[in-house]
């Protein structure tokens, strides 16, 4: 018990310090925002008499004006006077940088730089607009000393494309530019070239990591947006609602939402492990890829609004809130979605679940952001209000480690427990009685899934023994939305449909020289010799097929169906070259399978996942900003 006491106190004392220097930071931002607020107020231009001379030096009236904006905030006269100075410097460079873009078209753009770097986080860099962005991402790592193949650059909320110009990206002057770093403290590398190697393997495998997750998204969006999918082949394409139950996505949207969704787990897993720089990139991509979705569509879900929440939080958490500039309007449309999606005051989430306990942690991470926001913006009345908003839900979300235990003991995970405890306010048994019905409804929901596909399968199997391929059976069942009877008219007036390929080897080496009894039972039906060997030779010796096709085009095959044998499949028989294209598919496919693996590893086995949080970085988070609040009341009051 002694040893457990002694451990908190440690980790209490280092937290002071951090604490310490944050309180610092915070402090300092809630200055420069009040202070720039009085200033536009004020309509003061700090580059201008009386406040700079002629030779861009500090006027004495700087001084007077320190002196009425620190009666006004109530605080220390140096400390306002210093961060006037800074306003007033940082003006004259971006005129300085202005005038210097109008007259020789070179641009200023603000590069901010990652936490770890001791020296100023935001620095000014000059370019030209028409290079590329691999020539801007060098620039930058020589400027800086940082490793060019370890960062990445965001510009305007996306990734900087390496091989566009930064014109032809938007990239404009005065642009804020943000750099993420795949690899940790530079100076540890220097103290130990071992660690050095290290650390650049694990740069490189974070990279190759970010890779790999692009090709794996790419080939299940393909999936996703081929015009069949095979549920039975490709379960993890299946989208569900709040209930759990498959929705149906219209094809021109499945690609996008599928990568979109694809990208955000993926950015998730990575906020989980606490790796926010390689989170942000995914993240980003899931909100361009959301944009090509249908409001109404992102209107009956959440996803989008837990993505805006999951962005600011990782800006926040990378200390680099001042790069998105558009943090109230992300926090302003997750509130909407919010409201559109469970309805006001949450009746339509009530509704479905019966319940709305957890969601309320998104509530509870969407105040604290509003407050975090609100503070670096000077406005401290509505950051308290915020802030306390977000305590009170914390209160109300805070499980007894001990229920979890009981619920743990009766068998179910430490997620169902929180989860099951805050869906039923903190009641062990009602959320042991909620955990079991809520088995039970998606153990029914699954079984009625799977009834579907043991269906669908049913009506493939049942179609390819009329001789249809499975492509084709798949394609019209889709088409008919699973009704047998409408697939088989949909393949009768579409000839081209069955013609198609399956990819298995086996289909594709059955025999294309048709034998003579074959032609001879076409003939007898009263086709002609010719077009019945043709018609043999198209459908790979299917007498029923060929005999269906000629009967309904009148004895004829159609157009668009493949008549010389050049068209068709080639024969089993294999050159080398052929074998070794084998051998690289069998490659390529491996690389692809290991992609898709790793996508799916990330994909939550809990539907609720998201909403599952031990809030232990929100609790510290809250009191750390909330203690910024009242020092600023208990300063004004000394005053």
């Amino acid at each position: 018990m002694k040893t457990n006491g002694g451990r908190r106190r440690i980790r209490a004392l280092c937290w002071s310090r951090r604490a310490w220097r944050d309180a610092g930071m915070a402090q300092k931002k809630y200055l420069q925002a009040k202070l720039t607020q009085f200033l536009r107020e004020d309509r003061i231009q700090l580059w201008k008499p009386p406040y700079t001379d002629e030779n861009k030096k500090v006027g004495l009236a700087l001084k007077d004006l320190a002196k009425k904006y620190s009666d006004k905030l109530e605080c220390c006269e140096n400390e306002v006077e210093k961060i006037i100075e800074e306003i007033r410097c940082k003006a004259i460079e971006r005129g300085t940088g202005n005038e210097n873009y109008r007259t020789t078209g070179i641009a200023t753009i603000e590069v901010f730089l990652p936490p770890r770097l001791k020296k100023d986080r935001k620095n000014l860099l000059e370019t030209r607009l028409h290079i590329t962005g691999r020539e801007l991402r060098s620039k930058i790592a020589e400027t800086f000393g940082l490793q060019e193949n370890y960062i990445k650059i965001v510009i305007n909320k996306k990734q900087l494309q390496l091989g566009k110009t930064l014109e032809e990206q938007g990239v404009a002057h005065n642009v804020k530019v943000m750099v993420l770093e795949l690899k940790q403290s530079e100076e540890d590398v220097r103290k130990n070239f071992q660690l050095e190697e290290e650390e650049q393997n694990e740069a490189e495998l974070k990279e190759k990591q970010i890779q790999r997750t692009k090709r794996g998204l790419e080939i299940l969006a393909k999936r996703a947006a081929e015009t069949v999918v095979d549920p039975e082949m490709t379960p993890y394409l299946d989208i569900a609602n709040q209930t759990g139950r498959s929705i149906r996505i219209p094809p021109s949207e499945r690609k996008a939402l599928m990568l979109a969704m694809g990208y955000h787990e993926k950015g998730r897993a990575f906020l989980k492990r606490k790796e926010y720089g390689i989170a942000l990139p995914c993240l980003l991509d899931a909100d361009k890829y959301f944009c090509e979705c249908c409001r109404e569509l992102l209107d009956t879900v959440d996803n989008y609004a837990v993505l805006q929440l999951d962005i600011v939080w990782c800006y926040f958490r990378l200390e680099q809130l001042e790069c998105l500039d558009d943090a109230e309007k992300k926090l302003n449309l997750a509130q909407k979605c919010f409201k559109n999606c469970y309805g006001e005051n949450h009746q339509r989430l009530v509704h479905i679940k019966g319940n709305c306990g957890k969601e309320k942690v998104l509530f509870l991470r969407l105040y604290l952001l509003q407050g975090i926001r609100n503070y670096h913006s000077g406005n401290d009345v509505e950051a308290c209000e915020y802030l306390n908003k977000a305590r009170q839900l914390f209160k109300e979300l805070y499980i007894d480690p001990s229920k979890v235990d009981n619920l743990l003991q009766l068998g179910f995970t430490a997620q169902e427990a929180r989860l099951g405890l805050r869906a039923c306010d903190g009641n062990v048994d009602h959320a042991a009685t909620h955990i079991t019905n809520r088995r039970e409804e998606l153990a029914q929901i699954r079984k009625e899934e799977k009834e579907k596909k043991r269906r669908r399968l049913e009506n493939i199997r049942c179609l390819k023994g009329m001789g249809y391929s499975t492509h084709a059976a798949q394609q019209a069942l889709h088409a008919a939305s699973g009704n047998l009877d409408e697939a088989l008219k949909i393949l009768l007036s579409n000839p081209q449909m069955w013609w198609l390929n399956d990819s298995n080897p086996e289909t594709n080496n059955r025999q294309e020289s048709p034998s003579q009894e074959n032609i001879d039972r076409l003939v007898y039906m009263g086709f002609d010799a010719l077009v019945a060997e043709a018609a043999l030779r198209v459908f790979r010796g299917n007498v029923q097929l060929a005999a269906q096709t000629l009967a309904h085009n009148g004895g004829s095959l159609p157009p668009e169906l493949p008549l010389s044998p050049e068209d068709s499949l080639s024969p089993p028989g294999t050159s080398p070259s052929d074998s070794a294209g084998t051998s690289s598919a069998s490659t390529d496919e491996d690389m692809e399978t290991e992609a898709v693996n790793e996508i799916l590893e990330d994909i939550p086995e809990h539907e609720e996942d998201y909403l599952d949080s031990t809030l232990e970085d929100e609790e510290i988070i809250i009191a750390e900003y909330l203690s910024y609040v009242e020092n600023r009341k208990s300063a004004t009051k000394k005053n």
